[in-house]
């Protein structure tokens, strides 16, 4: 069994990042950290590093249970790390504006009232 491998391999291997080369890339940018402290590419994970990284959907932020090298299924990649990222914030729902059937041609007088009436509120 290993003991440790390459950061870009595991944060790629447990889905944290669609693939290792996006996986590498992100780590030299600065967006991998482990223990605190920024991770290049062949930086070492062990068991019981504190990973954070910093992804499309916002900072995850992992505890390392159990080391794997090769991609695997998306439930086999839940167990090796206890995910702990908080909920996502609820999204607020804002207004949509009216939009008028394409091909309409211009609005007339009495729409062009209602929707100044619209604007307005």
């Amino acid at each position: 069994m290993v003991s440790t491998t390459r950061a870009d391999v595991w944060t790629s291997s447990v889905r944290l990042y669609k693939s290792r080369s996006v996986a590498s890339a992100e780590c030299r940018a600065g967006h991998v950290r482990i223990n605190g402290a920024k991770a290049k590419p062949a930086q070492p994970v062990s068991v019981g590093d504190r990973v954070e990284a910093l992804t499309d959907a916002g900072l995850r932020t992992a505890i390392v249970k159990k080391i794997i090298v090769k991609r695997v299924g998306a439930t086999v990649a839940a167990e090796c790390f206890d995910d702990l990222t908080p909920p996502p914030l609820p999204r607020e729902e804002t207004p949509v504006m009216p939009r008028r059937d394409r091909g309409a041609g211009r609005p007339t007088k009495r729409d062009r009232r209602a929707l100044d009436r619209l604007r307005k509120r």
